[in-house]
């Protein structure tokens, strides 16, 4: 059994973290600066989200394409945010495939501390033990 339910939960809890990482200025300032978008697409359940500078977007429909293209399954993705799961490894795996610069996702991981500081606490209210 996967830890979402559905797709509108991964959706809200995945959403939830996003708009974290929009609240915090550094974030917000390198993005823009790097021109940097990310979409995340995730499976079981399906789930999309585009993140850049200028908000989270939610579904399929995306603003323009994305600098980097995440995708992996929703249990990946929780436990990556859970801190069970390091990117690096994600990557080497395979559990997390990129389009995109590899060096860009890793250099981007240090300005999401902020979600990764907020991931318990957003899973927990949604019902899903971190």
């Amino acid at each position: 059994m996967t830890v979402f339910s559905s797709s509108e939960m991964a959706s809200d809890v995945f959403g939830r973290l996003f708009g974290v990482l929009l609240e915090d200025e550094q974030f917000v300032e390198k993005a823009r600066r790097e021109a940097l978008s990310v979409q995340l697409v995730h499976s079981r359940p399906d789930c999309r989200i585009f993140v850049s500078s200028e908000g989270v977007v939610l579904g399929d429909e995306v603003p323009f394409k994305a600098a980097i293209t995440l995708k992996m399954s929703c249990d990946t993705a929780h436990a990556l945010w859970s801190g069970r799961l390091l990117v690096p490894a994600a990557i080497a795996t395979g559990k997390v495939r990129i389009r995109g610069r590899v060096a860009k996702v890793l250099d981007l991981v240090p300005m999401l501390r902020p979600a990764f500081d907020n991931y318990p606490t957003i899973a927990a209210e949604s019902g899903i033990g971190a």
